[in-house]
């Protein structure tokens, strides 16, 4: 019986990417969730045996403007409190945390493009995190972060950000880097959201082919393999 795995869209064009390819292997039957069209979540977890939570421009608190938001990060934690494999993207990973009682910290600058993310000596001996080795450049494009959730494990870290990645339980994951978003997909970002990136980050079309050129490859590898080992805890 293949795993039914349940993935809410926070906003347009913010797909699985490399997390798919990965669902894809395993044979997996995904159910998407378009809570930015404003579909509900479902309530429980009892008809998939996993959740991925993507991306979004929103807050984790914003509250008024996506109310279903609330209820994502609650669903997170039931998914965990059973035993259920857990993965939160970027808003998708400030949303587990908040599910799971950290504080959100809005408006901080922006961390874009590829950079270096190193993990922790607990992100090193994790079935995930290891796979950055003594650390990568993955893609990045957030600027809120959030506490560490109370008996979580810190994996990973930035210069920026120190808040990068972190497990609970055997299971549960927030990830703030974008190791799902190989250089197609941010190919594709950079097309479809163009005015936004030039807005906040005017010097990316200089600064884009440089680093995808220098640290693409590897962050595509990086970021599958991570995918692939979340996938493999789904069920195990």
């Amino acid at each position: 019986m293949s795993m039914r795995v349940l993935v809410i869209e926070n906003y347009p064009s913010t797909p699985l990417g490399q997390i798919g390819t990965a669902l894809d292997e395993a044979g997996a039957r995904i159910d998407v969730c378009r809570a930015f069209q404003g579909e509900a979540p479902p309530a429980g977890h009892d008809a998939h045996d996993a959740v991925v939570i993507l991306g979004g421009e929103q807050t984790a608190l914003d509250d008024a403007g996506y109310p279903h938001l609330p209820a994502i990060a609650d669903l997170s934690r039931r998914f965990g409190t059973a035993g259920k494999a857990v993965l939160g993207v970027c808003l998708g990973a400030q949303l587990v945390a908040r599910g799971y009682g950290a504080e959100n910290i809005l408006g901080r600058p922006i961390e874009f493009g590829w950079h270096a993310v190193r993990p922790t000596p607990a992100g090193r001996n994790d079935p995930l995190i290891a796979a950055l080795g003594d650390g990568a450049h993955i893609f990045h494009w957030h600027a809120d972060t959030f506490t560490l959730p109370p008996g979580a494990v810190h994996l990973a870290a930035s210069d920026r950000t120190e808040q990068q990645a972190f497990r609970f339980g055997r299971a549960v994951y927030g990830v703030q880097f974008h190791f799902e978003a190989d250089r197609a997909l941010v190919s594709a970002w950079n097309d479809t959201f163009a005015a936004h990136i030039v807005a906040h980050t005017p010097d990316w079309p200089e600064r884009y082919a440089r680093e995808a050129g220098r640290h693409g490859k590897r962050a595509d590898a990086v970021g599958l393999a991570i995918a692939r080992a979340w996938v493999n805890l789904i069920g195990s």
